[in-house]
Order: structure tokens, then C-alpha cells, then sequence
């Protein structure tokens, strides 16, 4: 597969947070695994984190008193746990299209891991990724099936991880990043070229708008 550079990318606010320090785990995995991706965002991220380096050396240092220090090299001293050597996962090609940030999370190959349907052209995966409010999954889309039509009570944010998908707001190809904010009324259609895979970070309920999804609002538990 070749890639092409990403069109869409995480909101600005984002990219700063995620240089800071600031984002929480979730969101902090869709923005490294965009980087993977984006020449453009790492280098932006660079530059964010260099200009947070030379502020923060331009603050004087603080004393530390000579207890503080004391205390400080005992603990250096104190004899750590040997980190438990991790098991190498022999990945499958199709899992190794996922950029390193976020296969991290997967612990095997997409095939062999607990999908759920969500309809006859959707699974879903649900990750447990940090601890915050935050939802994250993966989700599959057959080609030229469609995600019914659903706005957010929060924001949404998805990584096109393989093929494409295409709303009212244009159209997502790998590395591409869509905010859905609660204005946002859309049905993201996969291409038909291509099964489409992405990763989603949801923080707050969804809510079909189509006349059958409106049905099933009381049944929904995303």
C-alpha cells in the first residue's frame, strides 16, 4: 500500500495538548497514530515541543532545600523491580497496517479479536485505553455500507485507518483525521473500492437521526 499524505487533520487545540502533555489517553493514542502518518503533524509537534523546551528553560530554577535533595538520591539508591520482559507478537500483514501507537493496544491480529456486529456491514471492537470518560473502538465497514445517520452529544473524533469513507463534510482516506462536534448531523458511507477501518474516540453518547434510528434510541448503548 502506498500512502499519501493525510488531507484532514486533529483539531489545532489537539495537536497543542497532545505536545503539552495534556491529552488524555485516548485522544493522545488517535494523535500519535495520525503522526505515524502525517510528515506534516510531527513536524508541527516538534516545533511545539521545542519552543515548551526553551520556556521552560528560561524559568528560573526553584531551591530545593538539602532535605529535599537527600531524600531525593536515597530513593535514586533504592533498588528497583526488574521490568518482566514482554512477548513478541508475530503480527499478520493486515495488522501491521496499523501504525505502531495504537497496535500496541491490540495484543493480536485483527482477525482473531472479539468484533462485535453492530448490523450486517458493521463490527465493532471496543479498546480499553486509559481511564478517562473517553470511548475508544475500531470499527469495520463493508465496502459502500454506510454508518446510519447519527449526531453526538459530545465530539467524535476518527482516524481512517484502511480504505475510505465519505460524508456531507468530504471524503476520508487513511491517516485522515474527522471532528464531529454536537452540530454535526452525518451518514459516513465506506467507499466501494475497499472494506474501511477506523479508529474512533467518542466522549459523549451518539444519537441516530434517521427515522428507523430514532426508533432505536432507547436500545442504543454507545
Amino acid at each position: 500500500m502506498t500512502d499519501t499524505a493525510p488531507t484532514f487533520h486533529p483539531e489545532s487545540e489537539a495537536v497543542l495538548a497532545y505536545a503539552a502533555g495534556g491529552l488524555d489517553e485516548a485522544h493522545a493514542v488517535l494523535v500519535a497514530t495520525h503522526l505515524a502518518l502525517c510528515p506534516r503533524c510531527r513536524a508541527e509537534v516538534a516545533r511545539l515541543e521545542a519552543v515548551g523546551g526553551a520556556l521552560t528553560a528560561s524559568i528560573e530554577p526553584a531551591p530545593m532545600s538539602a532535605g529535599a535533595l537527600a531524600a531525593t538520591l536515597a530513593r535514586l539508591d533504592e533498588p528497583g523491580a526488574e521490568p518482566e520482559p514482554s512477548a513478541a507478537v508475530a503480527y499478520d500483514d493486515e495488522t501491521l497496517l496499523i501504525p505502531a501507537p495504537l497496535r500496541d493496544y491490540l495484543g493480536g491480529n485483527l482477525s482473531g479479536l472479539p468484533w462485535k456486529w453492530r448490523g450486517p456491514a458493521i463490527r465493532e471492537l471496543p479498546l480499553s485505553i486509559g481511564s478517562g470518560p473517553a470511548r475508544a473502538t475500531l470499527i469495520r465497514v463493508r465496502p459502500g455500507a454506510a454508518i446510519p445517520a447519527h449526531t453526538h452529544a459530545g465530539t467524535e473524533a476518527t482516524l481512517v485507518l484502511r480504505g475510505a469513507y465519505q460524508d456531507a463534510t468530504g471524503r476520508f482516506g487513511r491517516g485522515d483525521v474527522e471532528t464531529a462536534s454536537s452540530d454535526l448531523d452525518h451518514r459516513p458511507v465506506a467507499t466501494a473500492d475497499s472494506e474501511c477501518i477506523c479508529f474512533s474516540v467518542i466522549d459523549g453518547p451518539l444519537s441516530l437521526t434517521g427515522p428507523i434510528g430514532r426508533l432505536l434510541n432507547p436500545f442504543l448503548k454507545i
